[in-house]
């Protein structure tokens, strides 16, 4: 027998003869009324005239960068063996200074030197590993921070940092973040999207939508297939042609409305109607989008075949559609993490994606687009100096690098320092939190105003930290 549809709100407004409705107002402020105000519209509202919350917004200020690839290579790569050289490893290699006894997540040995050579790179001679001989060739154009740090050694808090600016799976991902401040250009696809071949460790939430609205989450890609067909699941209607979907996607649109209407505000609702609508929309132009036929023979070459080639293809296609956020998982679970032996495993993962990295760079910068898209690579940590049984590294969250390129950074320029040994940030330290604050600056919103008000308090992306790594910009 089916219940009648009694929801919070209805009880507060019947219960204790109408007393209930005295904090009526300021529930359904906390549930999901926006806080702040963009230039005199509502922040995650759309424009007068529109009904898609991804419609475009007008950011705080002038953002030099329009839209994100977030290269992450989940596990955790390690900085000594990438992109931040330390000679002191060689001469102190098996020894164990005191500089060298911060805590990590396991117990580790003595100094562990790296199995890699550096080579001094382009006009600026900044110092690349081996490992990614073809970035190399395109480090005038990056912006290395070489001071990252965040809060603890273990992945799954530290992913929640990297994507939501918080160690507990609660809040929104920054994808959502940009998506509810500053809509999406393209209306026909998802404004937040995330190639991963499987799942990561944590999954999901790392492209939650949590309190925020339901059209903000990440669209999730299993790209491990990327034939345009099968990518997305369940987006063809097999069985009514376009029109006559478009009609009965119309009356269910009226009758939820009406639903919608009885109810005052209903996130949950409001978020199926947006995305029946998508989905809808999606049947035409994201079919075309992960077609990488499409693309020439010689463009297929320069990415590679792989899953992480054909991702940072598709990651170029999507921007140049308009979608405001892409993030390319190097691939399922955590395959950075390398405990054991660091050169066998950092040097295949590192030659298997630096062409593909350096294809989308040189890519995105003769189509005109590097400019203003932002391109972050990294992972969620670093690794240890020393030595974790024998030839592996530990975790490390005390100093790790990233990198930034295009979007309105400074190229060629290495940011920051960690101490001799390479194990912890000691020269303009850079907090995740500082690095999301960046971020969103670039994109044209101030980190301390791009709030949601949930559950009697103003939420953030940088939560009550964060500064702008003013530096670094160009």
């Amino acid at each position: 027998m089916n219940k009648p549809y009694l929801n919070r709100r209805t009880l507060l407004s019947k219960i204790g003869t109408g007393m209930g409705t005295l904090g009526l107002a300021g529930l359904l402020h906390d549930e999901g009324l926006l806080a702040r105000e963009l230039t005199g519209a509502e922040l995650g509202s759309p424009p007068s005239g529109t009904g898609s919350a991804l419609a475009l917004k007008q950011p705080h200020f002038a953002p030099k960068a329009k839209r994100i690839i977030h290269l992450f290579m989940n596990g955790g790569p390690s900085q000594v063996d990438t992109f931040d050289p330390k000679p002191m490893l060689e001469k102190y290699d098996g020894k164990r200074p005191p500089g060298a006894d911060l805590k990590t997540e396991r117990g580790t040995g003595g100094l562990l030197k790296s199995p890699f050579k550096y080579t001094n790179c382009g006009e600026s001679g900044l110092p690349v590993s081996e490992i990614f001989p073809e970035v190399g060739k395109c480090v005038d154009d990056l912006c290395i921070i070489r001071s990252m740090h965040t809060d603890v050694p273990n992945h799954e808090p530290s992913l929640l940092m990297m994507n939501s600016g918080i160690t507990q799976p609660t809040r929104p991902s920054m994808g959502s973040w940009l998506c509810y401040g500053l809509g999406n250009e393209n209306q026909n696809l998802p404004g937040f999207v995330v190639l991963c071949p499987g799942k990561p460790v944590v999954g999901p939430q790392l492209w939650s939508n949590s309190f925020l609205p339901g059209v903000f989450q990440g669209c999730h890609i299993n790209n491990s297939n990327m034939d345009p067909t099968r990518v997305i699941p369940h987006i063809n209607n097999r069985h009514l042609d376009s029109t006559t979907q478009r009609q009965q996607l119309d009356l269910m649109t009226q009758l939820n409305r009406k639903h919608l209407a009885e109810r005052t505000r209903d996130n949950q609702l409001e978020a199926r109607i947006e995305s029946m609508e998508m989905a809808y929309r999606m049947q035409t132009e994201a079919q075309e989008a992960f077609d990488l036929n499409r693309e020439t023979k010689s463009t297929r070459e320069q990415y590679g075949s792989g899953n992480f080639g054909n991702a940072c293809l598709v990651a170029r296609r999507l921007v140049e559609r308009g979608v405001r956020m892409v993030q390319v998982f190097y691939g399922g679970g955590q395959p950075w993490d390398d405990h054991g032996n660091i050169e066998s495993g950092h040097r295949s993962k590192g030659l298997d994606s630096d062409r593909s990295i350096a294809a989308l760079l040189r890519d995105l910068k003769s189509r005109g687009l590097l400019d203003d898209t932002l391109i972050l690579w990294g992972g969620e940590f670093g690794r240890t100096p020393v030595s974790e049984g024998g030839n592996g590294r530990d975790h490390n969250n005390h100093g790790f690098t990233v990198w930034l390129a295009g979007g309105g950074v400074k190229g060629g320029m290495a940011y920051g320092a960690t101490d001799e040994f390479g194990f912890a940030a000691q020269e303009n330290k850079v907090h995740v939190h500082d690095l999301h604050a960046t971020i969103l600056h670039l994109m044209g919103l101030d980190h301390e105003n791009l709030t949601y008000r949930y559950s009697g308090r103003d939420f953030r992306l940088t939560d009550v930290h964060g500064r702008v790594v003013n530096d670094i910009i160009a």
